[in-house]
């Protein structure tokens, strides 16, 4: 995703809200929780499954936890809005600082967190 398919449906997200008088409850506190509620929603689709059948949904599985993915991604853009943060700006850094903290030579094939290898 470009940044600027990000910025229109950003904007697009933005307008929704605007033209329904939503802005007032898009609040960060209220689209950090809604957002965590969306989370939940994802996990409760896998939970009490197996690895194996974790990636291997039915098609009507699958479309819901499309579904739930595409909520999480709206509230997220909406609170990333309120808050003024660019996500593509923001994700670039993050993955460049866990470049350096997960060194490949040292954590190839670990699960443990950066903090925890010497």
């Amino acid at each position: 995703m470009t940044d600027q398919c990000l910025e229109e449906l950003k904007l697009r997200l933005r307008k929704f809200a605007q033209v329904r008088d939503w802005e007032q409850f898009h609040s960060p506190k209220n689209l950090s929780m809604a957002l965590s509620v969306e989370v939940a929603e994802l996990v409760e689709h896998f939970q009490w499954l197996t690895e194996e059948q974790s990636v291997r949904l039915d098609s009507q599985e699958y479309e819901e936890v499309a579904f739930e993915m595409a909520d999480i991604f709206i509230f997220l853009l909406r609170l990333s809005d309120q808050m003024d943060i660019n996500l593509m700006e923001v994700a670039r850094r993050k993955i460049e600082l866990n470049e350096q903290r997960y060194p490949v030579d040292k954590v190839k094939g670990s699960s443990r967190k950066y903090d925890k290898y010497e």
